[in-house]
C-alpha cells in the first residue's frame, strides 16, 4: 500500500515556461515538487518559496537526488541534449521541452541510451497543441474518415516576436532552427494528425528580416514534405513576420477542409458557393503549456507502455532535422528516422 501511495518526487530545469511546469507539478496530489533551478538563482528562489519546494544549486544536485523521480526539461534548446543524457543515465522520467535535441547524431545517443531502459524510463517532448481542443477533435474527424483521404497539409508558424529571436540566447546559439525552434509544432501536427510520415523534404529559407541584426541563421523557412500516399505538407517557420504570435493551418480532404487563421477555425463541407463555411466553436489553444503533464505522471505512475509515444517524439526531430539538412544542401533529403 505504501508504494502505491508513493507520491512521484520532481524536479524543474529552467523558469521560463518551467514556471508553468512547476505550478502544475505542485497541483497534482501525486507529485512532490522536491527541486527547482535555473540559472537566476533569484527568479528560482522567489518561485520556491511561493510553492514551497527548495532550490537546486546546480543540474548534479538533481541528477544525484535518489528521491527525485522526474526531471522536467526546460532549459534553452542547446542544453538539452546533455540534460537528457544525463537524466536518463541517472534513471530519470523525462519530460523535455522542444526541441528533444538539435541533431540527428544527438537524437541516435538518445534513443540508444534510453532504449538500454526497455521501456522502464518515460521520455516524452511537450509538443503541446496535442493538448488543444480543436486539434484533438480534429484528430478524431481525419481517423473516422470524416475528411476522407488527406491530400494537403499547410501550415505556418507566425512567431512575431523578433527581439526574442535576436537578443538572448536565440541570437548566440550555433545550432538554431526556426524550424526545430518553432515550425516543430505544426511538423508534430502534420505526423500525429494525419498517422503518417514523410518520405522526403525539400527546404528553402532566407534571412531578411534579421539581415542587419545579431542572428546567423534564416528567419523564415518553408519545408515541402512528399508522403508515400501521395500526401503533399508545407511548414513554414516565420520567425520575423509583422503578426501577432499565432499559427495557420489548412488541412485539404476529399470530403472536406479545414482552416484555421485570424478568422478563427472553420470547415468547408462543400465548393457550393452559396454554402459558408462552418465555424468550430472549440478552443484553439490548451489552457496552459503544462497541460500534457498529468498524462505524462500517469504513465510513470501506472507503468504505462510509452514505447510508441516515445518513438513519435524521435520521428518529429528526425524530420526538423533533415528540414534543416535540405536547407544546407539546398536540394531533397530522404528522411533518416531514428
Amino acid at each position: 500500500m505504501e508504494e502505491i501511495n508513493k507520491r512521484i518526487g520532481i524536479a524543474v530545469v529552467g523558469l521560463g515556461v518551467g514556471e508553468q511546469h512547476a505550478r502544475r507539478y505542485a497541483n497534482i496530489n501525486s507529485c512532490q515538487l522536491k527541486l527547482l533551478y535555473d540559472l537566476d538563482e533569484k527568479k528560482a528562489s522567489n518561485l520556491a518559496k511561493a510553492l514551497k519546494s527548495e532550490i537546486a544549486i546546480n543540474y548534479d544536485q538533481i541528477l544525484q537526488d535518489s528521491d527525485i523521480d522526474v526531471i522536467s526539461i526546460a532549459s534553452f534548446d542547446d542544453a538539452h541534449y546533455e540534460q537528457v543524457i544525463s537524466g536518463l543515465n541517472s534513471g530519470k522520467h523525462l519530460f523535455v521541452e522542444k526541441p528533444l535535441c538539435n541533431t540527428i547524431d544527438e537524437l541516435k545517443e538518445i534513443k540508444k541510451i534510453w532504449m538500454k531502459s526497455k521501456g522502464r524510463l518515460k521520455l516524452s517532448t511537450n509538443h503541446i497543441l496535442r493538448a488543444a481542443p480543436l486539434y484533438r477533435w480534429l484528430k478524431e474527424q481525419i481517423t473516422t474518415g470524416e475528411f476522407g483521404d488527406i491530400y494537403s497539409f499547410d501550415g505556418d508558424y507566425l512567431y512575431g516576436r523578433l527581439h526574442k529571436i535576436t537578443n538572448g540566447w536565440r541570437g548566440l546559439a550555433k545550432n538554431y532552427s526556426g524550424m526545430k525552434g518553432g515550425g516543430v509544432h505544426l511538423i508534430d501536427l502534420m505526423i500525429w494528425l494525419t498517422a503518417q510520415s514523410p518520405l522526403s523534404v525539400s527546404t528553402i529559407g532566407n534571412q531578411i528580416c534579421t539581415k542587419d541584426m545579431n542572428f546567423e541563421h534564416c528567419d523564415f523557412m518553408s519545408s515541402s514534405f512528399y508522403f508515400k500516399s501521395g500526401l503533399i505538407g508545407r511548414i513554414t517557420a516565420n520567425l520575423g513576420c509583422v503578426h501577432r504570435h499565432q499559427h495557420s493551418l489548412r488541412i485539404f480532404g476529399t470530403k472536406k477542409t479545414f482552416i484555421f487563421d485570424d478568422m478563427g477555425p472553420r470547415v468547408h463541407h462543400t465548393s457550393d458557393p452559396h454554402n459558408r463555411a462552418s465555424p468550430i466553436l472549440i478552443d484553439t489553444l490548451p489552457k496552459n503549456k503544462a497541460d500534457l503533464i498529468p498524462f505524462f505522471i500517469s504513465s510513470v505512475l501506472e507503468d504505462q507502455n510509452l514505447n510508441e509515444h516515445t518513438q513519435s517524439m524521435f520521428d518529429v526531430i528526425s524530420v526538423c532535422t533533415a528540414c534543416d539538412r535540405a536547407l544546407q544542401l539546398k536540394s531533397e533529403v530522404i528522411i533518416d528516422y531514428v
